[in-house]
């Protein structure tokens, strides 16, 4: 089990888009291993490659569904088709984290059902229907290969309240990292 430290916005890794997975060999199944167990040590119910450092296009995931099946997978190479998104305001049912802005949350506006379209780790294509929190996940990892943040996506009100947060804690700038199971950032 090897847990990578996560990095903290301001990191350049964290806002650039990441570049595609060309080789799908051992060092791509260990790269992914560790972000499952980095995953589930911070606890988080996703986590981008960007997040750890790494500049690829690759994020893993794991959710229940409504009956409590876990789904967990990975996504490699992914391409995301989106439902139209309703402009509401949000309110307290949107709201989201991430473990690159720990310990905070923000409600964020996100469409209701994407299809995500990737590649496993062995480089075979797959296709997922995603409804609900499951398509907020997917939306939330896939920016992060974009090189978004949701704090970047935020309505003025709470990327205000976001960016004071990021001013207190001297956030926003390189070298800035926490470690799942040692620091208690998402506690």
């Amino acid at each position: 089990m090897t847990v990578r430290p996560i990095l903290i916005c301001g990191a350049p890794v964290l806002h650039s888009a990441a570049k595609p997975v060309t080789e799908f060999d051992e060092g791509l199944a260990s790269l992914i291993s560790d972000m499952f167990d980095t995953m589930d040590a911070a606890p988080g119910v996703g986590l981008a490659a960007p997040q750890i450092g790494v500049d690829k296009q690759i994020f893993v995931y794991s959710y229940p569904d409504d009956e409590g099946n876990d789904r967990r997978g990975v996504a490699v190479n992914p391409q995301l088709f989106i439902t139209p998104l309703v402009l509401d305001e949000p309110t307290a049912a949107d709201e989201e984290g991430c473990l690159s802005f720990p310990g905070e949350r923000f409600p964020l506006v996100r469409a209701e059902s994407v299809l995500l379209r990737a590649q496993d780790e062995n480089g075979k294509p797959f296709e997922i229907e995603c409804d609900g929190w499951f398509a907020r996940i997917m939306q939330h990892e896939f920016d992060h290969l974009l090189g978004y943040l949701y704090i970047d996506r935020l309505n003025h009100h709470f990327a205000k309240a976001a960016e004071k947060i990021r001013k207190s804690r001297q956030w926003g700038k390189p070298g800035l990292s926490w470690m799942p199971g040692v620091d208690d950032l998402e506690g």
